[in-house]
């Protein structure tokens, strides 16, 4: 399991190509925003159970500081604000177990939550005028997106089970793509590799209003009932307990994200898993960022998109590839150019005696995902 004092290795604050729409990679500062809605009567409990929490989270490596304000309005309001030297420690604790058992003293005095998390760009006060950003760990410019955020959900379900799980997950109505006003479910894809599911989407607005929106639709409600007796990790989705914890172990959040300036209409969409070796989840992440932004400029790359998702050490990257996978460069399509790279940081089984490209070609047969349905919004 990733242990949080995983850093990456990237020099911080770096310049970021300007199709980089997302990173986690830069090295810049974070600001993490958290929005809690506490029980009427609770606010003692909640700050209580905040002082043991802040406590503990002051010797994770890579925070810095935190600040608890309380509502002038609304006394069952509040907001936790915190800094990390950078997201990467931040992203490595937030998603531990370490951190499920630490929060779990809140939940009996929380209605909801809303985390929200921010590079910053720009200060004021502080390091005097004229401070190098560098030195000041300041993401160096504003990125430019498309509108999508993109998130995945991933679980793991009993072997031999996969045949019957994917029928299930593969055989049930589009939930309605409209969340409301300024909402909107774009696309969902849905892979598996072994007995491990991976769910990809993309959404326009807000992406917890559209994750609670999808929960709520009865055909994903009775497929996930279906699914249940079949998951290794059990669960109650009548339960909210059960289900909190259920899909807080199984986000999979989106580290980087990068589109190629080259454009194709007809680019089709493929899944790859790296079994990444143990606490080199984020390393193995951030170097496929690298290798991936590098590719963005070069015009004989097949990838014009690519979105790399991770949490411990499971690592997934999600590229859409013009001309299909088996007529394009293999260490473009895996994002790793040198098979002894790839040794290291995955547990692919490497062949010693095999060509650079037989073996490249090798680990991505290894390491791609079975689609199981990808479906877009009609007006997306």
């Amino acid at each position: 399991m990733t242990t949080t004092s995983e850093r990456p290795t990237g020099s911080p604050s770096r310049q970021v190509s300007p199709r980089v729409s997302q990173s986690v990679f830069d090295g810049s500062r974070l600001r993490v925003v958290l929005l809690v809605d506490v029980y009427d009567g609770a606010q003692q409990q909640f700050l209580e159970a905040y002082e043991l929490l802040c406590n503990q989270v002051a010797s994770v490596p890579g925070h810095v500081s935190d600040q608890l304000c309380q509502s002038i309005e609304n006394p069952s309001q509040w907001l936790i604000t915190s800094e990390w030297e950078s997201a990467p420690p931040f992203l490595a604790w937030v998603n531990s177990e370490e951190h499920v058992r630490m929060v779990e003293p809140l939940h009996s005095c929380v209605r909801d939550t809303r985390s929200l998390r921010f590079h910053v760009v720009r200060e004021t006060g502080g390091p005097a005028a004229g401070t190098e950003s560098a030195e000041r760990r300041l993401q160096s410019a504003p990125r430019i997106g498309d509108g999508l955020i993109r998130h995945a959900l991933t679980f793991t379900v009993k072997p031999g089970s996969e045949e019957k799980v994917a029928g299930i997950l593969a055989d049930y109505a589009s939930p309605e793509p409209k969340v409301d006003e300024t909402t909107r479910l774009c696309r969902t894809s849905l892979f598996m590799h072994g007995n491990r599911v991976v769910r990809a989407i993309e959404v326009r607005g807000d992406l917890l209003a559209a994750l609670r929106h999808v929960s709520r639709q009865p055909e994903v409600r009775a497929v996930e009932e279906a699914i249940n007796p079949y998951l290794e990790q059990d669960r109650d989705l009548n339960d909210p307990e059960s289900a909190r914890v259920f899909f807080t172990r199984a986000a999979l959040p989106a580290v980087h994200h990068v589109t190629a300036e080259r454009q194709e209409g007809q680019a089709e969409r493929y899944a790859l898993s790296y079994p990444a070796r143990p606490g080199r989840g984020m390393r193995l992440a951030e170097l496929l960022a690298r290798q991936d932004e590098a590719a963005a400029d070069d015009p004989r790359s097949p990838v014009v998109r690519s979105t790399i998702f991770q949490r411990d050490d499971v690592v997934v990257r999600l590229v859409e590839v013009s001309g299909g996978l088996d007529a394009a460069d293999p260490a473009l399509i895996l994002g790793l150019a040198d098979p002894a790279q790839a040794a290291e940081l995955t547990e692919f089984p490497a062949e010693a005696s095999a060509p650079r490209d037989a073996e490249l070609a090798r680990f991505v047969k290894l390491a791609r995902m079975d689609l199981v349905t990808d479906r877009r919004s009609p007006e997306a």
